[in-house]
């Protein structure tokens, strides 16, 4: 490798429970606390990663045969609280790692949100990002007033001007427009407090943002549209994208796709930094490593309710519909339509098979390294996004302290952190 790849790790299912029905799962009584996501933050950080993602929604969903009691009977989806509360808790306990919290252009307001993440860019000293959403639930339309989702491609022609709002609140008080001298006295120029007067199609926000810029001033935004007009939102704006692959082979498609949807908006595409979601699970053995493995995937077809009522959820497609093994009919959503499109012609059955995302590498952590190198080096970088949904404070540790180092001795991935800032680490290399 000519450079160092990317890390990060995405937690899927957001601030919830995780492995509440397996071993090593903890004291689960208590998983509304952050202490497991503190864990995890402070071990990444060991590790060199660049940043967490946490995912989030907002309501108890209800897609699969019309009704939320699968999503409680499994924690699918819910409970969550919010993950913008964890923010400042992990930051106590680091001093690098980028924290990235999911917020909806649906749901929050444009000025709302722009403080908030000023906010947490502050007290974080620079780490924070935000991980752009514009939403595809009904239900959680419904729970801020509406009566359902936009259409696919009209949320993100809002989401565009939700974003051009934001990033000009962000920048509406120059470098210099505080001053602080006592004597005269002034603390801030008004000259160079700026306000927007913003009157687009879906928005209007008068400005100026009330706090000074933030170390970041532009927190690093990511962003996961996998459409042609989340393709197009995605070159426009993100630091960071990640998406799935199938496989090894299709890695190096998806990125370059990307850079050329960057090169087509007039952005250097190494600007933008494509993590592939990966889901590494390594023992002392190869044998042991695939035991596990089987564990897991045996526990999918056991609970065929579960991940189905979770590919309905993202869809938009209530899967319960349709005879369990025979092939889907050509599908339409208003949802994610990239989840949609990765069911073409499956049964239902498979498609709870592929509910789960993430390229599965499995063995010791000396050939999952191979793995990872040999698929880096196809796709020609930028990085992984770990994702494991019912990750343990074992599995942590079996990444961080297992995976990485080799990862580290290879020479594939960052040992120490150069910068301050979330944005100069990510852009590194």
């Amino acid at each position: 490798m000519e450079r160092p790849f990317h890390l990060a790790w995405f937690v899927s299912r957001g601030y919830g429970p995780k492995a509440w029905r397996y071993e090593w799962g903890g004291d689960q009584s208590r998983w509304m606390m952050p202490d497991l996501f503190v864990d995890l933050a402070v071990a990444m950080e060991r590790a060199g990663f660049d940043y967490v993602m946490m995912e989030d929604s907002s309501n108890v969903p209800y897609t699969h045969k019309g009704t939320h009691d699968d999503y409680l009977k499994y924690a699918m989806a819910t409970p969550k609280l919010d993950p913008a509360v964890l923010v400042p808790y992990m930051a106590m306990a680091t001093k690098r790692i980028g924290l990235v919290t999911t917020m909806s252009t649906t749901e929050y307001p444009p000025f709302l949100l722009a403080r908030l993440v000023n906010t947490l860019d502050h007290v974080t000293e620079g780490r924070v990002g935000w991980n752009m959403v514009t939403g595809s639930n009904d239900g959680g339309a419904q729970n801020y007033g509406l009566d359902r989702q936009f259409e696919h491609d009209e949320r993100y022609d809002r989401a565009d001007e939700f974003v051009e709002i934001v990033t000009r609140l962000w920048e509406s008080w120059a470098p210099d427009a505080v001053v602080m001298d006592r004597d005269a006295p002034l603390f801030a120029d008004g000259s160079k407090v700026q306000a927007l007067h913003y009157k687009g199609r879906y928005h209007q926000v008068r400005g100026p943002l009330s706090a000074p810029r933030s170390p970041q001033v532009r927190p690093v935004l990511c962003q996961a549209g996998g459409s042609p007009r989340g393709r197009q939102f995605a070159a426009r704006w993100s630091d960071t994208i990640i998406t799935s692959a199938k496989d090894v082979a299709s890695m190096r498609a998806t990125r370059d796709r990307i850079r050329a949807d960057a090169v087509a908006m007039g952005r250097d595409p190494d600007g933008i930094k494509v993590l592939f979601l990966v889901d590494p699970l390594v023992d002392h053995s190869l044998e042991a490593a695939e035991h596990r493995r089987r564990i897991l995937e045996a526990d999918v077809a056991l609970h065929v309710d579960q991940h189905l009522a979770s590919a309905s959820r993202l869809s938009g497609i209530d899967f319960s519909q349709f005879p369990i093994d025979e092939p889907l009919p050509r599908l339409t959503s208003n949802g994610h339509q990239s989840v949609v499109d990765r069911f073409v012609g499956l049964t239902p059955r498979q498609v709870a098979g592929r509910a789960e995302l993430g390229i599965r590498f499995t063995g010791t952590v000396d050939q999952v390294a191979g793995m990872m190198e040999e698929a880096m080096r196809e796709a020609g970088g930028d990085g992984f996004l770990i994702v494991h949904a019912d990750f343990t404070r074992r599995y942590i540790a079996e990444i961080c302290d297992g995976l990485v180092p080799e990862l580290q001795r290879r020479g594939l991935t960052r040992r120490r952190y150069e910068h301050a800032t979330f944005r100069d680490n990510l852009l590194a290399f």
